[in-house]
C-alpha cells in the first residue's frame, strides 16, 4: 500500500450510514472510541453536485478530530485513493442494531473463604 494510507470509514450516525475517507485513524485513549483525523474529500471538477456529499463536507468542515464509538463502526478499509463520500438514510422498516457498548472486564476476585 501507499506510504500515506487513506482509510474508508463506514459507520452508523443518527439513522444514517456515513461513508467517509481519512488519512489518520487509531484507537483512542478514551475507552470504546476510534479517533479519526484529516478527513479527505475528493475534489470534483464536474458541475454535478451531490447533496449528500455537500452535507457531509459542511458537517465536517473545521473538524480537527472525531471520536466515533466503536459500536457504531460498520467497517474500516485501507484504500488506494479517496472516493465519493455519502450519507445513506436507513429506511423505515429496515433495522440496524448497533452492537452494545463494550463493558469493562472485571478481574477475577479471590474467594474470601480461601477455597478455590
Amino acid at each position: 500500500m501507499a506510504s500515506n494510507p487513506i482509510y474508508k470509514i463506514v459507520f452508523y450516525n443518527r439513522n444514517e450510514v456515513y461513508e467517509l475517507f481519512a488519512r489518520q485513524i487509531y484507537q483512542s485513549d478514551m475507552y470504546g472510541f476510534i479517533e479519526v483525523e484529516e478527513y479527505a474529500f475528493g475534489e470534483r471538477s464536474t458541475m454535478i453536485v451531490d447533496p449528500s456529499e455537500e452535507k457531509l463536507k459542511a458537517e465536517f468542515s473545521g473538524v480537527i478530530r472525531s471520536y466515533i464509538p466503536m459500536h457504531s463502526i460498520i467497517r474500516i478499509d485501507e484504500v488506494e485513493k479517496e472516493g465519493a463520500v455519502r450519507a445513506t438514510e436507513v429506511k423505515e422498516g429496515k433495522s440496524f442494531a448497533p452492537i452494545p457498548f463494550p463493558k469493562p472486564v472485571m478481574a477475577a476476585q479471590p474467594d474470601p473463604s480461601g477455597d478455590n
